[in-house]
């Protein structure tokens, strides 16, 4: 298996902090720009917000495990800080999990949390940038999870088809891009202009499709998953939604989620809100108001992820 390497690299994606479909700070607030984030600041976030999402995660799980019985290499590509690596590891208790990332404080993190329940003796880290660090695999894996890191990349389809080529034959591949923007407020929340939150969304796929277009090497390409898997030389088996739904009133850590999801959606695409919209997503913000996010009674979290899998024939 392969061995853990300690480098510091800049992550290629944003960890498990995007705040919606693609929105992944993956609070998913996702970050979608290229700066040299602190990590090791950010891993507290991350892991929040995966940890939020578990009951998602734990759905996609056991559906995978209809598919994948006793796998004995599972790597999460774009672990960030190993919550949902560490969840493979309670699945499937005989595998051994490999944690992928380019950030290693988030890694280090992963390792932390991996010892604290039991499973360090059979998990490892790997440092380094998306899909060429695969190389140094020691054998294929049985499953590959790749969960809204290879949208980070410039050639998603060059992507798919690399982490194929490290797939053991009958190893299956399952990818988690796309789905449903979260949903956080009511249509109508008494205050400013109702529909707040679907124009923020609006400005959330701008600012995504602007982000692809400035990735390094961005090659344009349709979002049919089935189809570049099928291109990668794999067999596409299956394609389904999972939904995180979190009814009001929240508990303390979803509602912390949730202002901090809106939050970092302020400091991303706020400019792009008109006066009256930002007016109100600054109430929303404002601790001491009592109509925010902070004080409500009526805030959720809504949202669907959607995965694919596909196997490499034997």
């Amino acid at each position: 298996m392969a061995h853990d390497h300690h480098d510091t690299h800049h992550r290629q994606d944003a960890g498990h902090s995007h705040s919606h479909g693609h929105g992944h700070s993956h609070g998913h607030g996702h970050d979608h720009d290229h700066t040299d984030l602190d990590w090791a600041e950010m891993a507290p976030v991350l892991e929040a917000q995966a940890e939020l999402y578990t009951p998602l995660y734990r759905q996609a799980m056991t559906w995978l495990a209809r598919e994948v019985t006793e796998p004995g290499l599972v790597v999460d590509v774009g672990s960030g800080p190993g919550v949902v690596s560490c969840l493979f590891a309670d699945t499937f208790p005989g595998a051994r999990v490999l944690a992928v990332d380019g950030a290693e404080p988030l890694l280090e993190r992963a390792r932390d949390r991996a010892a604290r329940l039991g499973a360090a003796d059979r998990f490892g880290t790997l440092a380094g940038d998306l899909p060429g660090v695969l190389g140094e695999l020691e054998y294929p894996a049985d499953l590959m999870w790749a969960s809204q890191s290879l949208h980070h990349l410039g050639d998603q389809r060059a992507a798919v088809a690399a982490l194929a080529g490290h797939l053991a034959p009958g190893g299956t591949l399952a990818v988690l891009e796309g789905g449903l923007p979260a949903r956080f407020l009511p249509r109508d929340i008494g205050i400013g202009r109702p529909g707040l939150q679907a124009r923020m969304h609006a400005l959330e796929e701008d600012s995504f499709a602007e982000m692809r277009a400035n990735t390094p090497g961005s090659v344009a390409e349709t979002e049919d998953w089935p189809a570049m898997l099928t291109a990668a030389g794999l067999e596409h088996t299956g394609t389904r939604s999972f939904l995180l739904d979190l009814p009001a009133p929240l508990s303390d850590e979803a509602r912390a989620y949730v202002t901090t999801a809106l939050s970092r959606l302020r400091d991303r695409i706020g400019d792009g809100l008109d006066a009256t919209d930002r007016d109100t997503l600054d109430r929303l913000l404002d601790p001491a108001d009592e109509a925010s996010a902070h004080r409500r009674t009526d805030v959720f979290v809504l949202v669907a992820h959607t995965v694919y899998t596909a196997v490499r024939p034997a």
